[in-house]
């Protein structure tokens, strides 16, 4: 049996953050072999990953920008707690996974999972495992973005919101043009919707959203005796309504309220003496749309007291 030194566990401890006696049993499993040792964590943290933290809720998290070129990448990386989230080695192994797009341009989740991560010679998968054996908690790589061409960014605090905006447009060397792109990304920010334009909503989200209106105008009395043509006139200022809550260009401006969106990137192309379009833009909100477990604290003490 090899002997096993404190100094041997203090250095596996320090290269996977694991508890001391756990390095320990490790080291003692794998006769004094280091790089078994770390093999078998690596096991044992993949066996964690899939029974006790595995069915647990992870809707906290950072989300995160890496621009290098003309490519940027955003990232939501979800944890269970905010504590998780802020700290520097979980942030650093986000940083890492946004170089890792950058450098493996991954199409799909799946691709960016099975891609070689920029340090330590294993997948991304396994350095997922890895930070969840290490720090106890579930980590989920929840969503990516890759694009590609001009852009402006914008993060919402220590990464609660992302996104990134890009644009058409031979403005972008003009002064004036950064600022203008930064509003944008801004505003997308603060006010977040669906759409870029009327074109890009679709067909049955209009009919659906028609047949709404009709239905509210059946049931208005006021409406009863109006022609035809009337309420064909009042649906279509109410669907200009919607148009103005969920498409971007349609939106009132989050700066100048007095003019959309569309009429701010006009205005601002004619003062540059170009052309500037919204090409597209992306949104994460950190948690948004998961189910997040609701704690009935009161139960619970009244579980304990009863000692069930």
């Amino acid at each position: 049996m090899a002997n096993i030194s404190a100094k041997d566990v203090a250095e596996l401890r320090k290269q996977t953050g694991i508890g001391m006696m756990e390095c320990k049993k490790a080291l003692v499993e794998a006769d004094g072999d280091f790089e078994a040792a770390v093999k078998l964590l690596r096991e044992k943290g993949e066996l964690k990953a899939a029974s006790k933290i595995a069915n647990r809720i992870a809707a906290d998290g950072i989300v995160a920008i890496m621009k290098e070129g003309d490519l940027t990448a955003m990232i939501e990386v979800n944890s269970e707690t905010d504590f998780v989230a802020k700290n520097e080695s979980f942030q650093e192994f986000v940083k890492n996974l946004l170089k890792t797009i950058l450098a493996t341009k991954p199409a799909t989740l799946e691709d960016l999972m099975a891609s070689q991560y920029v340090e330590g010679g294993v997948t991304v998968e396994e350095k997922v495992k890895e930070e969840i054996f290490k720090i106890g908690e579930k980590l989920s790589v929840r969503r990516f973005a890759l694009v590609e061409g001009l852009t402006a960014t914008y993060i919402h605090g220590a990464g609660s919101i992302g996104v990134i905006a890009k644009f058409d447009t031979d403005c972008g060397d003009k002064d004036g043009f950064a600022e203008f792109a930064k509003n944008i990304a801004l505003q997308i920010g603060a006010y977040p919707t669906p759409y870029l334009t009327r074109d890009d909503v679709p067909a049955s989200v209009i009919e659906s959203e028609k047949n709404i209106i009709k239905a509210q105008l059946a049931n208005d009395p006021k409406m009863a005796n109006k022609p035809e043509k009337v309420l064909e006139g009042i649906i279509m200022g109410k669907l200009g309504k919607f148009y103005e809550a969920n498409c971007l260009v349609d939106m009132a401006y989050v700066k100048e309220d007095d003019m959309t969106v569309g009429q701010y990137v006009a205005k601002t192309a004619k003062e540059l003496g170009g052309n500037i379009a919204i090409a597209s833009f992306c949104r994460f909100e950190k948690g948004e749309g998961i189910e997040k477990k609701q704690e009935d604290f009161a139960a619970e003490i009244e579980k304990l007291a009863s000692g069930k």
